[in-house]
């Protein structure tokens, strides 16, 4: 008993602290628990899925696991998966031989060979296709792959950290993602939280951009009046931290004194955020069903992007392949050229 006791004095007490990460702004309880995932993580070669929305912060907690890591002096290596056109995936992360396709002249190294010995961060994982996930379970599996063009098993060592802002369990129900890829990934899952849950957080964060932003953006700004405060800890922050940033910029150019005033707090209030925001939730246009919305909204995405498949799923908050899955229930061709 008096063991036990004392373990559990030992927890209240270590949970009591607060975990610091060097430019990463949390005291909240949920991102006080993220810091202490990511303190114990860091120093494994676990791979981690890192899950939450756009603009919460995903790139930076992977920096951080690498920064804590005995790999913090070895190369860190982003590799963001909607940037990159689905034909090219393969020689960018593999590499290729010259010669392998039209217009190889030269022998290239892929990102994973540049990260030898580091950590690869797979950005937005859910947008690779089934071809890639294969190689990528095989990387994470054997730690081996070719180039593009060459039958050479090469032996990496890498860490891998992903991250993705969509459900990939409902990838998985719709078949677009694999499930033992996602099992391989998902040995160390983090969940960053939204800023609407953790709003204790905002007037930090509000101080710590004042601080970063306002010499750079030449503004006479100091701090935020409590007014101020009141009115950004109130607003629903779709976009995260990263919308906080920039509304915090935003307010500093426009700002004339050395303490940033309510009405001087520029938040985007299009009819749309409006409407969220004052808790009235959208509901679909009379006469359409649920069914006939959802083409409607795939169709607009589709034309807004002109027609490029990433970015129109990123337009729709969902991953490239479950756009895919959705236009071919549609009956939708899907030429490799549309993105």
């Amino acid at each position: 008993m008096k063991a036990l006791r004392e373990e559990n004095q030992r927890l209240r007490e270590e949970l009591g602290g607060r975990y610091q990460i060097e430019n990463i702004i949390g005291r909240s309880a949920r991102m006080q628990e993220v810091f202490a995932t990511v303190l114990r993580a860091a120093p494994s070669r676990a791979t981690v899925l890192l899950a939450g929305e756009s603009g919460v912060g995903k790139d930076m907690i992977a920096r951080a696991i690498h920064q804590y890591s005995p790999r913090r002096d070895k190369p860190f290596v982003k590799i963001n998966c909607t940037a990159i056109p689905e034909n090219l995936m393969e020689s960018e992360l593999f590499g290729y031989e010259k010669g392998a396709f039209t217009g190889a002249g030269t022998t290239k190294p892929g990102k994973f060979e540049l990260a030898d010995t580091g950590t690869v961060f797979l950005d937005e994982i859910g947008d690779v296709a089934p071809s890639i996930q294969v190689k990528l379970l095989r990387i994470l599996q054997e730690r081996e792959f070719e180039r593009l063009g060459s039958n050479k098993t090469r032996h990496i060592d890498v860490r891998v950290i992903a991250a993705t802002n969509v459900d990939l369990r409902a990838a998985l129900e719709q078949g677009t993602f694999r499930q033992d890829l996602y099992y391989r990934l998902n040995v160390l899952p983090i969940n960053i939280p939204p800023l609407r849950d953790r709003r204790e957080d905002i007037p930090y964060l509000a101080e710590f951009f004042v601080k970063k932003h306002a010499a750079e953006l030449d503004s006479p700004v100091r701090t935020l009046s409590p007014g101020a405060m009141e009115k950004l800890a109130a607003y629903h922050w779709p976009g995260n931290v990263r919308e906080l940033e920039n509304v915090m910029e935003r307010s500093l150019v426009l700002a004339s004194g050395s303490v940033l005033e309510a009405a001087e707090v520029r938040l985007d209030m299009s009819p749309g955020r409006q409407l969220l925001a004052s808790g009235e939730a959208p509901f679909l246009p009379p006469g359409m069903t649920l069914e006939e919305f959802e083409h409607a909204l795939i169709r607009e995405g589709l034309r807004r992007a002109a027609g490029n498949k990433s970015q129109a799923a990123r337009l729709l908050g969902l991953t490239r392949n479950a756009l895919r899955y959705r236009l071919t229930q549609m009956g939708v061709s899907d030429p490799e050229s549309g993105g």
